[in-house]
């Protein structure tokens, strides 16, 4: 009873202390990049987008309801999907067989890793498939422990709305499979009844299969470009090194013997399929050529087992060895937080770490310069807006070249007086407005794209500003430049079969 007490209390307070910094960060910080696009997915609630599933939207439509552009309001279902993980992680902790001291060490693990801070502030589909895989891995644990029909119809629906979340929950589903080799779990899993839990599976993410086959599965397009612009250019040293990073160095010391433990410890009818599941999942991904961070959700069960190990290894040679880790965990944590967490002001940021301009950038983390950054565009974009014959202000619109870009300026452009923006990137382009294309365009890009890139759609375009980004983390962000367009030289329609195998370019 009093392990149960503490257990609670310990969560409660990484919950509170988790909830109070991530509030901090929404004050001190803008929205990231990828962030509009989320943002703007609320605006067509859908079983499914170009770039990921459907969850994402119909959450994003909810917050969209307050008619805000507050940080805050719009990461709100990202604290609650947070404080959920901690409470799965407590939960998972202890059906393995952790007490108070192994679930503390978990939690603070997950505290101090900037990587893990960060993705669980942003409004994107990483926090949630994060908090689908937790929630399915502890389904996992349960049903191994119990192989019955309840347990497995719980593991099926949790991995039914993690793939709703993101596609990269194939890769547990794909893990699972080891379970046909251990006696207990391959009985049930070949039973007259396991038809009726893949039913369920494919009927919850039939809607989203559909979608996907009716706008001829973009999400292929969407990896083919992905490969062949990023996940292809990785090493495994590089994701490894990254990993190591992002996840506070230290904390390797738990989660590397965690890898272990789970294959040496005396409970081998629950660990073993486990660790053999976990390493296979792994595996998979590292095949895959996956980032850093779609490793996340696989360390967080690799600290829960090597928080066990020392809560039952560590501390039952030496109970004292928790107070001297647990402060190098904090003190570590604490340097590296601002990095991931926006607790600092901008200024504050750059003064403490003592950074300075390299190649006229200072290349920070974008939230802590974003809310400035579009001001300072809102305004240079309305300047050019006003600037133009009321004739041609009454039809204009807003051409963004990103998706982020056309997100923004339908999130904040209304303060401005500022028309819609358009966008042929990524599911804006399922947005782009038909019929004939106005006179005049404003348009604005990033490095990514030159004066070529309108050109080739207007028969006159003028460059006429740039607004500059000191913060830049590449040197791609580093201008905004916004073109007035006349002429254009095709309809919306025509523009959009031009762009139809080119929205993630």
């Amino acid at each position: 009873m009093k392990n149960i007490k503490n257990t609670t209390l310990i969560i409660m307070l990484f919950c509170v202390v988790n909830l109070v910094l991530h509030i901090v960060a929404d004050y001190n910080s803008g929205f990231q990049g990828d962030e509009f696009l989320h943002i703007a997915t609320g605006n067509y609630p859908a079983f499914g987008y170009m770039e990921f599933p459907p969850v994402i939207g119909w959450i994003a439509w909810i917050q969209n309801q307050f008619g805000s552009t507050a940080v805050f309001v719009h990461h709100i279902f990202a604290h609650i999907a947070t404080i959920l993980i901690f409470i799965l992680i407590g939960l998972t902790t202890v059906e393995l067989g952790g007490k108070s001291k192994a679930v503390f060490i978990a939690l603070l693990c997950i505290m101090v890793s900037p990587g893990f801070d960060r993705s669980h502030q942003l409004f994107q589909p990483v926090v949630f498939s994060e908090l689908f895989w937790v929630l399915s891995f502890y389904q996992l644990v349960r049903f191994i422990k119990e192989p019955n029909n309840k347990n497995l119809f719980y593991l099926t629906v949790a991995l039914a709305f993690g793939f709703l979340t993101k596609y990269d929950i194939v890769f547990f589903i794909a893990g699972i499979c080891s379970l046909f080799f251990f006696k207990n779990t391959k009985k049930i899993l070949l039973s007259r009844q396991s038809w009726k839990f893949a039913l369920t599976f494919f009927v919850i993410v039939a809607p989203n299969l559909w979608w996907q086959y009716i706008h001829r599965f973009p999400m292929f397009q969407m990896f083919s470009r992905l490969y062949e612009t990023q996940l292809d250019k990785l090493s495994i040293g590089d994701v490894l090194g990254q990993l190591i990073i992002d996840l506070n160095p230290v904390t390797l010391l738990i989660w590397l013997p965690g890898w272990v433990y789970m294959f040496n410890n005396k409970s081998k009818a629950l660990y073993r399929p486990l660790a053999v599941y976990i390493t296979l999942s792994i595996l998979f991904l590292a095949l895959a050529k996956g980032k850093h961070y779609y490793f996340f959700p696989e360390v967080i069960f690799l600290i829960i087992f090597g928080s066990i190990w020392f809560e039952q290894t560590v501390m039952a040679w030496r109970k004292w060895l928790l107070y001297p880790v647990s402060a190098l965990f904090i003190l570590t944590g604490l340097f590296l937080l601002p990095w991931g967490l926006m607790v600092l002001p901008l200024n504050s940021f750059i003064s403490v770490y003592k950074l300075k301009k390299e190649e006229n950038r200072y290349g920070i983390p974008d939230e802590y310069y974003t809310k400035s950054k579009w001001v300072k565009t809102m305004s240079a974009i309305k300047s050019v807006y006003d600037s133009l014959p009321v004739k041609e202000r009454h039809s204009c619109l807003i051409w963004g070249k990103h998706y982020g870009q056309a997100g923004a300026v339908n999130l904040f452009g209304s303060a401005y007086g500022l028309p819609k923006a358009f966008s042929y990137h990524g599911s804006f382009y399922s947005w782009a407005p038909g019929g004939q294309m106005p006179e005049t365009v404003i348009a604005f890009t990033n490095g990514e794209a030159t004066i070529d890139f309108f050109e080739c759609y207007f028969n006159s375009v003028v460059a006429v500003k740039k607004v500059y980004n000191p913060y830049a983390s590449f040197d791609k962000d580093l201008f905004q430049t916004i073109y007035i367009c006349k002429k254009p030289k095709q309809s919306f329609d025509k523009l959009k079969v031009l762009f139809e195998k080119r929205i993630f370019e």
